[in-house]
């Protein structure tokens, strides 16, 4: 059998490698446009941060690697132009001497990938503006970040804009971030997201919300950034990271179907509509593993997989890609954010029906010294308790939470099971009721009609029907700040005031994280109030008030 692979990185060189092991006599060719074909891309930012010193560490499975251990033909400075489907063949420019040649296959990879998105804006070919997709860039960046440079303007603040704005602020660069939304990272939904920002611009990044770049200038002192409010930063150089585009060009011209958003369609083998062709990685259309929707999603990990997957199939296995849920964590200074599945904002698009609980435990138990809190959501169906989603902010404990929930969601479970999941514990590890424990309690509770809950979204509507607001906390905890409204019953007196409250008007009790609140409610509701929690407490409250216009 002959295999021809275009691309490297996470998923043509996991196919590659991944076929030597299951067909020692197949000839395998890998054909990439760099030279590099295995590096580790999402180490980029660190490198040009100084946190990866050397350069070399990058390079997951050096050429050497690749040719002798697993015998590949490895074939850089090759740029794959066209498929001849018919013929079962591709043409192949050698960009070193510019000769181009024909290559046979009897099954073709494509892991292309996708290259970032450069708008049509004046100036955006510039010297000064740059991309991080490949180690070239990151040189360049890294020299830029080492050299005489002082300002920098990152447009684009999801995963890569943040990292690169972390990492550029951390050699001592003065960074703005400009973004069009009206959040950082826009896969999280904004209320989990905004201590985040908080944090990032406590640590002196300058970050420009709902705001964008409509044209770049360069003279010899440096580069102007003009933006659609009329206002302009003055920088030394910009990195432009405003999303990915699938890089199916190829494949489209070949006849192979693509998607609405050009990523090429796949089955669950990884085919495409040419049995003898598979797509992986970032330019391959997936499904959603809880949604079982068309989606594109480009993260390492599920490109590693399809990789293999693709290389399973077509060596006569029965391997299937269960589709893509989204799993993915973002470092910013020392915070964590992390999510798994699908968000609050994803679900309201579709008109998923759903229902939320927050909770904001520590990391370990409050006994032994060094404990962080977070705050972690979980989403899930109103009447079956099947999780579809979960995020998470913290500085420790974050990504172990959300790994259990993700695992989860991969085994079909609802937040039942997470009350019941065993989960190991040491006090300098977590709680004898780990956060994951306790987000599976709340989420039962509201379930089994044992807490009922009001989210911020709908308190100022319910204050104004004349709902009761009490403020469950100490006096000295109201003092310091309340909730417009809101009065000071604190829960250690709320059985000797009783009097002071309306059988006849809801109530809704809140403290600071909402443990003091559901036991407010619970026993309001025995003395025939009708009571119920806000989830999520002053806490996420206070979170929220930053935004007054947000909606979630």
């Amino acid at each position: 059998m002959k295999i021809v692979i275009i691309g490297g990185v996470a998923g043509g060189a996991s196919a590659a490698a991944r076929a030597r092991r299951l067909n020692e006599k197949a000839e395998i060719i890998v054909f990439e446009r760099g030279l590099h074909p295995s590096f580790a891309n999402c180490g980029l930012p660190y490198y040009v941060g100084g946190k990866i010193e050397a350069r070399a560490k990058l390079l997951v499975a050096p050429i050497e690697m690749l040719r002798e251990r697993h015998r590949l033909d490895v074939r850089i400075r090759s740029n794959v132009t066209s498929i001849d489907r018919e013929n079962q063949s591709v043409t192949v420019q050698n960009l070193d001497s510019g000769e181009s040649y024909s290559e046979s296959y009897d099954k073709l990879v494509i892991a292309t990938g996708a290259s970032p998105f450069r708008p049509p804006i004046p100036g955006i070919d510039g010297s000064r503006l740059l991309a991080l997709r490949d180690l070239h860039d990151a040189d360049r960046l890294h020299d830029l970040a080492t050299s005489s440079a002082t300002r920098a303007v990152v447009v684009g603040a999801g995963f890569v804009g943040i990292e690169i704005a972390e990492n550029l602020q951390r050699r001592g660069l003065h960074v703005t971030v400009v973004e069009l939304c009206d959040q950082i990272l826009p896969p999280w939904d904004q209320e989990m997201i905004l201590p985040v920002d908080a944090h990032l611009r406590k640590q002196g990044v300058d970050v420009r919300l709902e705001e964008s770049a409509t044209s770049f200038s360069e003279d010899e002192s440096g580069l102007t950034v003009q933006l659609h409010s009329g206002k302009s930063i003055e920088a030394d150089f910009a990195v432009v990271c405003i999303g990915v585009r699938p890089e199916s060009a190829l494949a489209s011209e070949a006849g192979i179907e693509c998607g609405p958003r050009g990523g090429i369609i796949t089955n669950e083998h990884m085919q495409t509509n040419d049995s003898n062709i598979y797509a992986v990685g970032d330019v391959a259309q997936v499904r959603c593993f809880i949604s079982n929707n068309p989606t594109q999603i480009p993260l390492a990990g599920p490109a590693n997989r399809q990789g293999r997957i693709a290389a399973d199939h077509m060596s006569g296995r029965s391997s299937t890609y269960r589709g893509t849920q989204g799993s993915a964590i973002v470092g910013i200074f020392d915070m964590t954010a992390a999510m798994t599945g699908l968000s609050e904002k994803q679900l309201q698009r579709s008109g998923t029906s759903y229902e939320k609980i927050y909770i904001h435990p520590s990391d370990h138990a409050g006994y032994y010294p060094g404990a962080a809190g977070m705050t972690l959501k979980l989403i899930f169906a109103p009447e079956s308790g099947m999780i579809l989603g979960a995020q998470a902010v913290g500085t420790t404990g974050v990504d172990k939470r959300i790994d259990v929930i993700a695992m989860a969601i991969q085994a079909g479970m609802t937040v039942y099971d997470l009350e019941e999941a065993e989960l190991c514990y040491a006090p300098q590890y977590g709680h004898a009721k780990d956060p994951v424990n306790m987000a599976g309690f709340v989420a039962s509770d509201v379930l089994r009609g044992d807490q009922p809950i009001v989210h911020i979204a709908d308190l100022q509507s319910r204050h104004n029907a004349g709902d009761q607001l009490i403020d469950v906390r100490t006096p000295p905890e109201f003092a310091a700040g309340h909730i417009p409204g809101s009065i000071s019953i604190p829960l250690e007196s709320l059985r000797g005031r009783l009097d002071e409250l309306s059988t006849n008007r809801p109530i809704t009790t809140y403290c600071k994280v909402g443990q003091r609140g559901y036991l407010a409610a619970k026993l309001l509701n025995q003395y025939g109030y009708h009571a119920s929690n806000l989830s999520g407490g002053y806490k996420l409250w206070s979170n929220v008030s930053i935004r007054p216009d947000i909606s979630s």
